[in-house]
């Protein structure tokens, strides 16, 4: 009888025990999923939201918010409730495949700090700028009350203070705030100076990730996946103006392991094909003149129809034709703030051959899984040139329908303004 009570007992702890280890495990399992999935999904119409995961999590939508908004809950195995998430019911959505080079000229709104620099004085030396608190990476926007465009237009407001206090009005991330610079004199110059280094303008390469072609015809452009960004500071440019340049690639730096390669292209700087209108932390976006000679148009695939698996990416590494190469989506990251959303490892032998993987100015190559628009390259590890980060196209996307109502708006206001009566 004592022998098997000891049984019962024992039996009964080990069942606790991995009761235990269950709750502990599936506790996990919710707190994983409600931190690494995402709090926002787009899905088309009458189409089922199905979400990728090891252990199965089911949708339960709720009653609509707003015609096209309403939120669901996500539950582990049916039962176990993991986050509540909002849905955006969006039409089907079709857009032209890029993979063709392109280059950009852009002007900045202000001029950004880049450096900094002691200036000899007869009293000695000292940083106007800096003692100020002026900080690299600063965007300059006025001197004086007056908008500064260009490194000319600084210099000038400057000299023309003729010694006296200058107020510069600048922009530190999102604040905006107002410093008081004293210049100083320089004998090697014979000039006065604040001691700061500026930028202007910039110029690069990149590959369009789409070509939209919006209901009353324009034709829109993503590409890069990622902001233009100063190479000195890696601080995001803010946009003034930009024209999008006609480029045909000459030659491919390949990449190694610690040294990333390069795309180099030959500008046509008489051959603006297009022009720029926003730098965001998804791409650069604008319009062009016109779409390519060979045009694949293909669906915009979301979030949830992306998987681990094989895909492809359209580049192009040499001339301005684009062309299909085989490529790995090795992880998905749903729920990533910096956009970096899939890891892609290049299998391609011929592109690995070419070009060691990844290389700048492929930025933005479109990414292909399941004949849909799934993504973009945006970055190349460092360290291994085969893999790289991906954007998905949802988040470019959204830029562009966001642009596409703001040009509707605008030309709605427009149409409106010729109609009112002389005089007003």
């Amino acid at each position: 009888m004592k022998i098997k009570q000891n049984c019962v007992k024992l039996w009964i702890s080990r069942i606790a025990v991995c009761g235990a280890a269950l709750l502990t495990a599936l506790t996990g399992a919710v707190e994983y999923y409600a931190h690494n999935l995402p709090d926002h999904y787009y899905l088309q119409a009458d189409h089922p939201l199905t979400v990728s995961t090891v252990l199965p999590v089911t949708v339960s939508r709720g009653a609509p918010a707003a015609a096209d908004l309403q939120e669901a809950e996500l539950r582990l195995f049916g039962v176990v409730p993991v986050k509540t998430v909002s849905l955006t019911t969006v039409s089907p959505v079709s857009v032209y495949v890029g993979g063709e080079p392109f280059g950009i000229r852009m002007l900045m709104d202000g001029v950004m700090v880049v450096s900094m620099s002691e200036i000899s004085t007869q009293q000695g030396t000292v940083c106007p700028a800096e003692r100020a608190g002026i900080r690299v990476g600063d965007i300059i926007q006025a001197v004086n009350g007056v908008p500064v465009r260009g490194n000319a237009e600084l210099q000038q407001a400057v000299s023309e203070a003729d010694g006296s206090a200058v107020s510069i009005t600048l922009l530190r991330g999102s604040l905006q705030r107002t410093v008081s610079v004293q210049p100083v004199y320089s004998p090697a110059a014979k000039r006065w100076q604040t001691g700061m280094w500026v930028r202007d303008s910039t110029a690069g390469i990149g590959t369009v990730t789409y070509y939209y072609q919006a209901p009353g015809g324009q034709i829109q452009f993503a590409g890069l996946g990622h902001a233009v960004c100063d190479a000195d500071t890696g601080e995001q440019i803010p946009l003034a103006s930009g024209d999008v340049i006609a480029v045909s690639v000459r030659d491919v730096i390949s990449g190694a392991a610690g040294a990333p390669g390069e795309l180099r292209g030959r500008f046509d700087p008489d051959a603006a094909i297009g022009m720029l209108q926003s730098n965001h932390a998804a791409g650069v976006f604008g319009t062009m003149n016109g779409l390519p000679q060979k045009q694949i148009l293909m669906p915009l695939g979301f979030r949830q129809d992306v998987k681990t698996g094989a895909a492809q990416i359209y580049t192009t590494i040499d001339g301005t034709e684009p062309r299909a190469y085989s490529v790995e989506i090795e992880e998905i990251r749903g729920n990533d703030a910096a956009m970096r959303n899939l890891i892609v490892h290049v299998t391609d032998p011929v592109l690995l051959q070419k070009t060691g993987g990844i290389v700048q100015g492929m930025s933005g190559s479109p990414i292909i899984q399941d004949g849909r628009l799934i993504g973009a390259v945006t970055h190349v590890f460092v360290r291994d040139p085969t893999r790289g980060y991906g954007i998905f196209a949802e988040n470019m996307y959204a830029q562009t329908a966001s642009q596409a109502v703001s040009a509707a708006y605008a030309a709605g206001a427009r149409a409106a303004g010729s109609m009112l009566p002389a005089g007003r």
